[in-house]
């Protein structure tokens, strides 16, 4: 099966007419230097900007792709010697209309009016930046990778400044070429510009995008030219500090109060415009946004994503290689539970077709942790149109290891992978080939991964294979791979779906969709099936509706407790089958008050029943106040000894935005199964670009009596540096 895949991704490379044209090559934009000084106050009466090539004539890309946008949009840009400089001038479908979620950074696209940025710097159409705000002034900033997803963590400075009245809003932004990667001596970018007004549910781009694909999709990129080769920035050395203050106190063992101040701080060294060294020292995580709970019915292992500001940039090139539940390296495996003493990484771009990732981190011991080393050192070659190939290594060492003290742990595990990633010039066909080994103590065989796939993309019509080998004795102890604890499998995904496009005024689309998932064990007996079948309907005002059933077969390879309470479990090689019909309502963005509803209800283990009820409420006081409420309940019905278990896991969120540089967020999650309830509150002061004051505080109760169980405080406070 990998050598026939493997040859039908080649051939399509090599072959398929789509592979090597750019798509929009005729879309060029002109930059020119600045011929006086800008001002950034979101208003276009700078001389400069009279002189400055105006982009216009927009695309329309959903709800039809198939004509000019109804919204119209001015786009200039300029340079200086430091900055890179856009103004925008949204002009309104509708006089006075605005709508958008919060003044808070790195909004969710689909639930804002706004306006983005999306550049190619290598012209490679896989790797770029992304600058943007919605239309109260909310900025939004994030690295692309793959073709076209956009990194939102990523963090850089620059400025950006909004004006809105009744016909119109303007956005201005000032870029530093610091801030950003590219080659010098290159006089041609990928760039384009997409708007999103939900008045009128119309989403557009200046170079056209099919609607099936992303706005954000370097493959459709236009043309920036520029009138000499983009101002070399020079050196480019940033020191970021960090002083933090830490209380803590552990009511539920009666241990006395804790203040813990700590010193730390990042270094980013430009060694080219294009490849960037990030040393960190004593980092300091205690600001990052706390994770979302999640009802664990599995029998593995949940994801969380990463949120550490070290670990983001160029993050694909490390975390991105294999599949979600098949990846080599996971950095949230660093660190856990244990400091991290310091750490280095390079990565970005050596030219046009290579690029480059190395990563070392040292964490400290405690309690019976041991000490331990991470290398990671990825290689990415360009290959085709927006094809490539990459290598990883993964390792991790226990320093100082003693059989007798860490005995529980290997003394090492290593892992080594290539893969090959297809993507043709205009997206239509995409896919993967990978292969990995590991290398752990006292395994010497079956101790591989191979894994493909392949996907065709048009508006109504889309399909996917995809499969999986795991060796029973593969460990990624640095990676993510739940289903691990198969020991061995083999795995088919396939997934086909259709959309009917219908004139309408309310639908776009409907259609069906068919997912498989099949697992086998090493002698080639099944043990998992999960077909779904669903009928999904797409509004023009971005609701949807979904109906789906669910066929379910499960062969338990070890015991489970199908609650996960710790209550008995059932036997290993016991089978299961069942089931199952759902239902989801999502509502368009458009009003101040949002809802997402959703049910399923059928059969479980052991012949039981479950029903399911998610719902998530959500109302804005935009553009300063978001409140949202999520809930799901869970109600399983099973013989003796589990009999009836509720399982309740919900919580409140309050974003308040006072104004774009000024957040507090309080989020307090309430988990029956985790036996905890969490309030968090962060507040966040950006009082310089990419500088900030926090404070945040966590309690964790018990749920029966609301018991203090811990509680904290930290007061961190950070500064960007430019050198």
């Amino acid at each position: 099966m990998g050598k026939k895949l493997l040859l039908i991704l080649l051939s399509i490379g090599f072959f398929s007419p789509g592979f090597s044209q750019k798509p929009n090559d005729q879309y060029r934009y002109h930059i020119h230097a600045a011929t006086s000084p800008i001002r950034l106050d979101g208003v276009a009466d700078d001389p400069a900007w009279a002189d400055a090539e105006t982009a216009t004539h927009f695309y329309m890309v959903t709800p039809m792709d198939t004509s000019f946008a109804r919204c119209n949009t001015e786009v200039k840009m300029s340079y200086d010697k430091n900055n890179l400089y856009i103004l925008v001038i949204n002009y309104k479908p509708v006089k006075g209309s605005l709508i958008v979620e919060s003044l808070k950074r790195d909004f969710v696209f689909g639930k804002n009016d706004n306006f983005l940025l999306f550049m190619d710097t290598f012209d490679d159409r896989t790797n770029g930046f992304s600058f943007g705000a919605n239309a109260a002034g909310a900025p939004w900033d994030g690295q692309m990778g793959d073709g076209g997803s956009v990194d939102l963590s990523w963090d850089n400075k620059w400025i950006s400044e909004v004006k809105n009245d009744d016909d119109k809003w303007v956005w201005e932004a000032a870029i530093p070429f610091k801030s950003i990667r590219y080659k010098s001596g290159i006089t041609e970018w990928g760039i384009n510009f997409s708007r999103q007004d939900l008045t009128v549910s119309e989403k557009s781009a200046w170079a056209p995008v099919p609607r099936q694909f992303p706005s954000a999709s370097l493959a459709y990129t236009g043309v920036l030219v520029w009138d000499q080769p983009p101002p070399n920035p020079g050196a480019n050395i940033s020191v970021i500090p960090y002083f933090a203050t830490k209380m803590t106190r552990d009511q539920q063992n009666d241990k006395p109060t804790k203040i813990s101040p700590t010193v730390g701080g990042d270094v980013k060294i430009g060694l080219t415009p294009s490849l960037n060294l990030d040393l960190t020292v004593n980092p300091d995580f205690s600001q990052v946004d706390v994770d979302v709970q999640q009802t664990n019915l599995n029998r593995f292992e949940l994801f969380f994503p990463e949120r550490r500001q070290f670990f983001l940039e160029n993050a694909d090139l490390f975390a991105n290689f294999g599949y979600a539940n098949l990846r080599p390296f996971f950095s949230r495996r660093i660190g856990l539970g244990v400091p991290i003493q310091f750490g280095a990484r390079m990565s970005g771009k050596l030219n046009k077709n290579w690029r480059i990732g190395a990563l070392d981190v040292q964490t400290a011991s405690q309690d019976s942790l041991p000490k331990n080393n991470y290398a990671v050192f990825a290689l990415q070659r360009q290959v085709l149109a927006r094809s490539n190939v990459r290598f990883i290594f993964v390792n991790r060492d226990v320093v100082g290891y003693s059989p007798e003290k860490n005995f529980r742990t290997n003394r090492y595990n290593r892992n080594v992978g290539a893969e090959f990633n297809l993507a043709s010039a205009n997206n239509l066909w995409t896919g993967k080939m990978m292969f990995l080994k590991s290398f752990t103590p006292g395994k010497t065989s079956d101790d591989f991964v191979h894994a493909g796939d392949l996907k065709f993309s048009k508006a109504s019509f889309f399909w996917q294979w995809q499969h999986e080998y795991v060796g029973a004795n593969y460990h990624a102890e640095v990676g993510y791979v739940p289903n691990v604890t198969r020991n061995g499998y083999y795995k088919i995904n396939p997934t086909i779906g259709y959309l009917f496009f219908v004139k309408s005024p309310s639908i776009i689309s409907h259609g069906p969709k068919v997912v498989t998932n099949m697992y086998w064990d090493k002698q080639l007996d099944l043990s998992d099936r999960e077909v779904t079948v669903s009928y999904n309907i797409n509004f023009i005002n971005r609701a949807t509706i979904s109906a789906y059933a669910v066929n379910n077969y499960i062969r338990l390879l070890r015991p489970f407790d199908p609650t996960n309470l710790g209550k008995d479990q059932l036997a290993t090689g016991t089978e299961h089958n069942w089931n199952t019909a759902g239902l989801e309502i999502v509502s368009g963005p458009q009003n101040h008050f949002t809802y997402t509803l959703a049910g399923l209800t059928g059969g479980y283990y052991q012949g039981g029943r479950r029903t399911n009820l998610r719902t998530e409420l959500g109302y804005r006081i935009q553009p300063f106040v978001a409140i949202t409420m999520a809930a799901n309940y869970n109600d399983i019905h099973l013989t003796a000894p589990w009999n009836r278990t509720q399982l309740w896991l919900f919580g409140p969120k309050v974003d308040v935005t006072f104004r774009n540089n000024l957040f507090l967020t309080t989020y307090l999650q309430y988990n029956n199964q985790a036996e905890n309830v969490n309030l968090n509150a962060r507040l966040q002061w950006r009082y310089k670009p990419a500088s900030d004051l926090f404070i945040v505080y966590t309690d964790n109760y018990l749920p029966e009596n609301f018991m203090v169980k811990n509680r904290a405080l930290v007061l961190k406070f950070t500064y960007w540096w430019n050198l």
